[in-house]
């Protein structure tokens, strides 16, 4: 096999392996890991419009997530609000419920971080990140992330010394 093709497969069987583990440890809420996507950026950056949660979505990008929010919206995990100054912009938020649930999936997401960073441990993990970053930067999935990334830069005044920067201008890529 060749390295590349070795790479390639490596990559999505992680990538498949982690969102099942994932999915599996949000079922009993009800969610899939789209979803608790979804409920967890519009936590940290709601109200947002439908395409400008788009824009943030690494699991829906390139793709319109207005299925996606309508299911939200029937379980009442979401909320849309129109705006009195001009009916065609409506605002997406997280109501109590979905607030409730993030904490839920905050912690789950943080159990996978943590195996994560067992299997990562005694690696550069800077080196990996940089060439990830030089892959996708350009395709609308790191673009999500860019945009992610930048916008949780600028909601943070005092930059955490624990928290590594792995942003796409980021010394580690």
């Amino acid at each position: 096999m060749r390295s590349a093709e070795e790479l390639r497969f490596l990559i999505l069987a992680a990538q498949r392996e982690g969102n099942r583990l994932l999915g599996q440890a949000l079922r009993p809420l009800g969610l899939t890991p789209s979803q608790a996507e979804v409920i967890r950026i519009l936590q940290d950056r709601g109200p947002l419009t439908l395409n400008g949660l788009g824009e943030l979505l690494v699991c829906e990008s390139g793709n319109s997530p207005s299925r996606l929010v309508d299911r939200l919206v029937a379980v009442g995990l979401v909320s849309r609000k129109v705006a009195e100054h001009d009916r065609r912009h409506v605002e997406l938020s997280v109501t109590e419920e979905g607030v409730r649930l993030c904490g839920q999936v905050a912690e789950i997401e943080e159990k996978l971080y943590q195996s994560i960073d067992v299997a990562a441990e005694g690696r550069d993990l800077g080196q990996i990140q940089g060439f990830l970053w030089d892959f996708v930067r350009d395709l609308p999935a790191g673009q999500a992330i860019s945009r992610r990334a930048s916008a949780e830069a600028q909601q943070t005044d005092v930059p955490d010394p624990g928290r590594r920067n792995v942003g796409p201008n980021s010394p580690d890529s």
